[in-house]
Parts: structure tokens; sequence; C-alpha cells
């Protein structure tokens, strides 16, 4: 059976607001985030349908908080909680917060891709995003 450990997965992201390792098993990409600055990273999901990631996450809250805004609706995850992050969400994070968090790898790359473009346009690092999975 396919595994990975915190300390086996390639650090990926090393950025002032974002620690990223990550790894793929079966499909989907695990990350093991640990977020260092509050963001909100609203503006580099421009591009998507409704400017909105468009992957689905599943995922467990370590320490700290993070919100998926969706349309209608914020659901607010702490530590402690499992949660299921529906494709049209908008991340907002907390500083202090670490997760470990399950995406399908195809979905995922396709978000990033236009996350990667937006950052690009930004000037700022590729990884400096959310979720930057398999980047």
């Amino acid at each position: 059976m396919p595994r990975i450990s915190k300390a086996e997965a390639v650090l990926t992201v090393d950025e002032p607001v974002i620690e990223g390792r990550y790894a793929e098993l079966g499909g989907y990409t695990v990350g093991f985030e640990t977020h260092k600055a509050d963001v909100d990273p609203a503006a580099l999901f421009a591009g998507l349908p409704g400017d909105r990631c468009q992957s689905p996450h599943w995922g467990l809250v370590l320490t700290g908080r993070i919100v998926f805004r969706y349309p209608d609706h914020d659901e607010v995850y702490q530590a402690g909680d499992a949660y299921y992050g529906a494709p049209g969400h908008l991340p907002l994070i907390f500083a202090g917060t670490e997760l470990v968090e399950f995406s399908p790898t195809e979905a995922l790359e396709r978000t990033m891709a236009t996350v990667g473009r937006n950052l690009a346009a930004t000037g700022q690092p590729a990884g400096a995003g959310p979720h930057p999975g398999s980047a």
C-alpha cells in the first residue's frame, strides 16, 4: 500500500507565507502545509470558472484554521477538524495553520496552472500561492 510521511515528502515550497511538502499517492496529491502568514489568495484564482478553486480537497487541520468561502456561505475549519472542500471555493488562510490535504492530482494541476500564471503576472515565486500541489 502506498504511503508517505511529512518527513519523506519533497519540500516543494519554502516561502515566507507557506512551507509545503507534496507527494502523489494513487492519483491524489497529498500536501503537508504549514502556513506562516495570513493570506487571502482570491486574486490568484482569476480566470477559473467563477474565479474560484476548481479542485476538491479532503484534509485535516492540525493547528490553526482555514476558511473556504463559497458564493453563498463560508465553511470554517479549525484544529482537529477533518474537512471536504468542494470545487468552487476560495481559501482564506491564517498564520500558524498546519494541515494535511488530499486533492485529485489532475484537478489540482489544472487549477494550479492558472494560479501559477497569475503568480507570475504579479512577480511572485510560483510556490507562493495556496495549494501548490505538485508544482
